[in-house]
């Protein structure tokens, strides 16, 4: 008869905590919580509720990871009449906390880069097509660096500090720019044109995906390769004011306006979009996302009132650890 110690190559333990680092399959008894416990990867992501953001806000940049983001800018109550704030924070995993302020508040600005090294970019300050207005981030303090050629606000932004991505926006132009760390210069045309859509992956290999565009809301995406735009797989829910997250092969797509607040959340795997089970716990638009396939960070909106919820999620074929029960 096969034993656990024989399939798995060791025994089971007793401990009296998890471990820090369980693999796939291992079980234990934890001893002081009194269960048994065992690390399984999950079959559907999930989203869980984390820290509410120091600042209630909606269409704020963000850039990071799940446990190391960034938000800045963003349109706070009551919305709509200028200024839009300035601030910015960042969070931990945890909880959320405030950093030195922006030089330009904005609502609908686009974020790139991490939380030492970030870029912002665009946005609305006071009349349409916005502002060309660019502003990097070193981990302390924002500094004022070369502007976008064109004035805009609502596009989607991907990559990093050095080598950004800025495309489409207000008007559903089909433009898009390209930041190197220093200058912005002209990158290809989108095919379909639109605003409030939202971009993912790196400045070579990026997505675009929802947005505003005749009708009303859309559900392409395209994915540029550096030089040219390609369509890509269609999204199950059409939305604009979305989250979005990952890579062009291993994309995140959550909330937005579809219309009105949706919990809807996909993944996309470089063809195709799929929805999950379950979905944002609460239904918003235009949020902020960040991070990776497997460990995004959802942030700010509204629900028809501005929030400061943040969600986090875990996706599919993540190890998770549990107590095991009879049933």
């Amino acid at each position: 008869m096969a034993t656990y110690k024989g399939i798995q190559g060791f025994t089971i333990q007793n401990l009296s905590a998890d471990p820090s680092n369980p693999i796939e399959g291992q079980v234990w008894y934890n001893s002081t919580s009194n269960v048994w416990k065992v690390e399984e990867l999950t079959t559907a992501g999930s989203w869980a509720t984390g820290g509410n953001k120091v600042t209630v806000n909606q269409g704020s940049a963000g850039a990071g990871t799940q446990t190391a983001a960034l938000s800045a800018g963003g349109d706070s109550p009551p919305v709509g009449p200028p200024p839009f704030n300035a601030l910015s924070e960042e969070y931990d995993g945890t909880s959320w906390s405030s950093l030195s302020p922006i030089s330009t508040g904005r609502g609908a600005v686009g974020g790139a880069g991490d939380l030492t090294a970030a870029v912002i970019f665009g946005g609305f300050i006071t009349t349409f097509p916005g502002t060309t207005a660019t502003e990097e981030y070193n981990g302390s303090a924002w500094s004022t660096v070369n502007p976008l050629l064109n004035q805009i606000y609502a596009s989607g932004a991907s990559g990093t500090q050095t080598a950004a991505l800025s495309a489409g926006g207000a008007g559903e132009v089909t433009r898009s720019e390209e930041y190197d760390g220093t200058s912005w210069a002209l990158g290809g045309s989108l095919a379909t044109g639109r605003s409030n859509a939202e971009g993912a992956g790196t400045q070579t290999a990026s997505l675009l995906t929802g947005g505003n565009r005749p009708p009303p809301v859309g559900n392409l995406t395209e994915e540029y390769n550096g030089t040219s735009w390609t369509a890509g797989g269609t999204l199950n829910t059409a939305r604009s004011a979305l989250g979005a997250a990952g890579t062009q092969t291993a994309g995140l797509a959550f909330g937005g306006s579809a219309p009105g607040a949706s919990s809807a959340t996909e993944e996309y795997d470089g063809t195709s979009w799929t929805s999950n089970p379950t979905g944002l716990n609460t239904a918003r638009d235009e949020l902020t996302g960040t991070g990776s396939q497997t460990a995004a960070l959802g942030f700010g909106g509204s629900t028809g009132s501005v929030t400061a919820a943040t969600e986090e999620w875990t996706g599919a074929g993540a190890a998770v650890t549990k107590t095991i029960t009879v049933s």
